[in-house]
């Protein structure tokens, strides 16, 4: 039996992951709606042996009436994800792509047939991150006054997740027959609509495109809390967590992973990768530069507004002192979403002050920062990989390219040198590369549990 080795994923927008990462000098901003710029960070994460790149996406942007032009949003201004993977599918041959699309504003037929046309482009390496958008901003793109609440974007996307798969499920396997003696073009037998109406949702017919080569792209997922545990379990094959210690990433691992069980589910089957910004050099100071140097471009009015993006604090906190710690009677969350809370209980444990705050979050927006050399970062991603707390890693590279640079170039080898980490492709799909299951087609299943019944 092969070594377990850490899954990595690369979280690589073109304007760069720290708040202020555009502003270095090595930066590229000027290219993020470059193909060509793609093109090379795809690349690099592929010499990296990567499993996959993966962009979120936020449909809603800028409002010149309310943000300062300092960058805040930037992130918001890239291109559309299927679009941009669609075309870096073919200058790549092993990588996978993770494309984020809205279970709550998107359609099941339209975007079923998206991520089923990226994986027959790709030969089988797409991945949806199914994210539900709780952003009131998008809501109004799309004709709504407010979002819906939690519990019906749940719900709608509970039965998103099942509706794409009964419609990737379309068509079997050997559907498609392209008889020219015959004329028969496909075999009706083996072509299934899904016949769908919920709560929320209603769909009739097949999808007219078949089966993905993966049977269905990878389902990716990212929510913490309650209900977003409850949907992982249920469907995702790859979890993106925001944790800050060993402690707390044990406990989600371990919480997820006995979820499984009820769907009929085993651990292996959901492969964990907490999110985790990294700043590695040759010495600890010059990584410690690193990050000191990024810090020094963000503009403190924009490192207080992403407080109050993420941190939820309704106070206007630029009234206090910046280089004290937050007020005690400021952002007690009884009820708070959990990436809220998260930033929360990084200012109390750490002491942070208001600047020190916002230059942390400014890293990788609440997920785990590393500063140090090589051996360093290894260590510890070392020690939650082999204690329960992580199956592999999204890397959040800084700016780019150079933090990407960084990675490949100084902890990929230190990790390959441990026998962490692949030191070529396992397989073609994304599926076989991260060691999940090609799922079986439902209705072959269903079928032959009838004639077994009878």
């Amino acid at each position: 039996m092969s070594k377990r080795k850490i899954k990595l994923g690369a979280f690589v927008p073109g304007i760069s992951q720290h708040l202020a990462g555009w502003r270095h000098p090595q930066a590229r901003p000027q290219d993020n709606h470059s193909l060509a710029y793609f093109v090379e960070l795809a690349k690099t994460a592929e010499r990296g042996l990567f499993d996959a790149y993966f962009l979120a996406d936020i449909p809603v942007s800028v409002d010149p009436d309310r943000t300062p032009n300092l960058g805040l949003n930037a992130n918001n201004t890239g291109l559309e994800p299927i679009t941009l993977f669609s075309a870096l599918s073919a200058v790549t041959q092993h990588i996978g792509f993770i494309a984020t699309a809205s279970s709550t504003y998107e359609q099941p037929y339209s975007l079923a047939r998206k991520f089923a046309s990226l994986d027959h482009l790709s030969q089988g390496r797409a991945a949806w991150n199914v994210v539900t958008t709780a952003q009131p901003e998008v809501a109004k793109n799309y004709g709504l006054e407010q979002a819906p609440l939690p519990q019906a974007r749940y719900e709608r996307a509970d039965e998103f997740i099942n509706v794409a798969q009964k419609l990737w499920d379309s068509w079997e396997d050997d559907a498609f027959s392209y008889d020219k003696a015959s004329g028969h073009f496909f075999d009706g037998s083996k072509v299934h609509a899904p016949r769908f109406k919920g709560k929320h949702i209603a769909v009739d017919g097949a999808l007219n495109i078949a089966r993905p080569p993966q049977g269905y792209p990878v389902i990716v997922q990212a929510g913490q809390s309650e209900d977003g545990r409850e949907l992982a379990a249920k469907y995702a094959e790859v979890i993106f967590t925001a944790q800050q210690n060993l402690s707390d990433a044990q406990s989600f691992y371990r919480d997820v992973k006995q979820r499984l069980s009820k769907y009929g589910r085993h651990a292996d089957d959901v492969k964990i990768m907490p999110g985790v910004s990294i700043f590695v050099a040759a010495t600890e100071a010059e990584a410690r530069a690193k990050y000191d140097e990024l810090n020094s471009y963000i503009h403190p009015s924009v490192g207080l507004m992403l407080l109050h993006a993420l941190g939820g604090f309704t106070e206007d906190l630029s009234q206090y002192d910046l280089d004290q710690p937050l007020p005690a009677h400021i952002g007690q969350l009884s009820h708070g979403a959990s990436r809220q809370q998260l930033i929360l209980d990084i200012a109390r444990k750490n002491n942070f002050s208001i600047r020190q705050l916002y230059q942390w979050i400014a890293s990788a927006r609440g997920h785990w920062t590393l500063i140090g050399t090589p051996a360093q970062i290894a260590d510890q991603l070392q020690e939650w990989f082999e204690n329960d707390a992580a199956d592999g890693f999204n890397i959040l590279p800084p700016t780019t390219p150079a933090s990407l640079d960084d990675f490949v170039d100084l902890v990929v080898p230190e990790l390959q040198r441990r026998g962490l980490f692949r030191t070529a492709y396992e397989g073609t799909t994304l599926r076989e590369n991260l060691g999940l299951k090609r799922p079986e087609n439902q209705y072959v299943l269903a079928r032959r549990y009838t004639e077994h019944a009878s």
